[in-house]
């Protein structure tokens, strides 16, 4: 009996899907994105007239040829503005994905560490808030109604759990324990790659949410909701407090670039600049890799140069 043919890569693309919901348990954005940077993967094949190429046809020299493709794509005709290093990454991380799909289910096709990713520059840093900025957005918010105390519970809670607005807004009130306010509070979350980790409130966030959901009169299960929805669910969205967030950066007069994953970026440099170690700010982050961390180095080097100064430079 004949083996049946290799089928083209994009045969294959639906199975991937299915395997990083149900055997990575990916969340179903992150889905969605792979999804949308493996098509451009099959698109340029098809610009190529590639699309009967089967994953054993995947090798070293198509995806140099395809991250060239990359590294001239611009974002728009207008500006000409190229992909940055980090974007280029996406599309070949999604890749490599593929590439170690095709390795568990034995089906033969380029080894995934031969994908390496596009160094990012050297000089590039993370936007972030000093405490005194913090201090200035937060006290931009209108404390006198329940929206108010909603969005400025939101922005503690952000500030003081370093959490990613996604897993914010996953939240439901029962969670939350009132019992002892003057303490710190910790909760197990489960966040990026269905991975679970520890987050802690502060007595101040744990004092405000305390006077937002103690405004509230409604029944919803959810901890941050929109007044304004009639529908069955309130729960806020990423983009709703994307967009909340935005709202008081301009009040404040702060940097327009400034976004709910700033004050994540704020609570991990405060972290750092008050001397804990880059390993346990991973582990608070959520972030798998040390070097997703390491991109707090502006923290990092100034503490070294300080000690420097301190303790050698005589």
């Amino acid at each position: 009996m004949l083996s049946p043919l290799p089928l083209p890569i994009a045969k294959h693309i639906n199975n991937f899907l299915d395997y990083l919901d149900v055997e990575k348990g990916l969340s179903k954005k992150t889905q969605e994105n792979y999804s949308r940077f493996i098509k451009r993967f099959t698109d340029w094949l098809e610009q190529k007239k590639l699309t009967k190429l089967t994953p054993a046809d995947i090798t070293a020299d198509l995806v140099s040829k395809y991250r060239l493709f990359l590294s001239r794509q611009t974002l728009s005709q207008q500006t000409k503005t190229e992909l940055a290093k980090s974007t280029q990454n996406y599309y070949l991380i999604a890749l490599r994905s593929m590439l170690s799909y095709f390795s568990e289910k034995e089906i033969t096709s380029l080894a995934p560490d031969k994908i390496k990713l596009a160094k990012r520059p050297k000089n590039q840093s993370v936007h972030f808030l000093n405490v005194d900025n913090v201090r200035k957005l937060f006290d931009s918010v209108d404390v006198t109604n329940t929206s108010g105390l909603r969005d400025r519970a939101i922005l503690e809670a952000i500030f003081s759990t370093g959490s990613r607005v996604s897993e914010l807004t996953k939240l439901n009130r029962e969670q939350l324990n009132f019992k002892n306010i003057k303490e710190v509070f910790e909760l197990k979350i489960t966040g990026k790659g269905n991975k679970t980790r520890t987050i802690y409130f502060s007595p101040r966030a744990l004092e405000w949410l305390k006077k937002y959901l103690d405004s509230r009169i409604d029944l919803d299960p959810a901890l941050f909701i929109n007044f304004g929805n009639n529908d069955d669910s309130k729960r806020l969205t990423p983009r709703s407090i994307e967009r909340i967030i935005k709202k008081y950066v301009k009040i404040a007069g702060l940097p327009i670039e400034t976004t709910p994953h700033t004050l994540r970026h704020s609570f991990a440099t405060d972290l750092l600049s008050r001397g804990v170690d880059l390993r346990l700010v991973q582990e608070f982050l959520g972030h798998e890799s040390i070097s997703t961390t390491q991109i707090y180095t502006h923290v990092t080097n100034k503490k070294l140069k300080d000690v420097f100064s301190k303790f050698h430079d005589k």
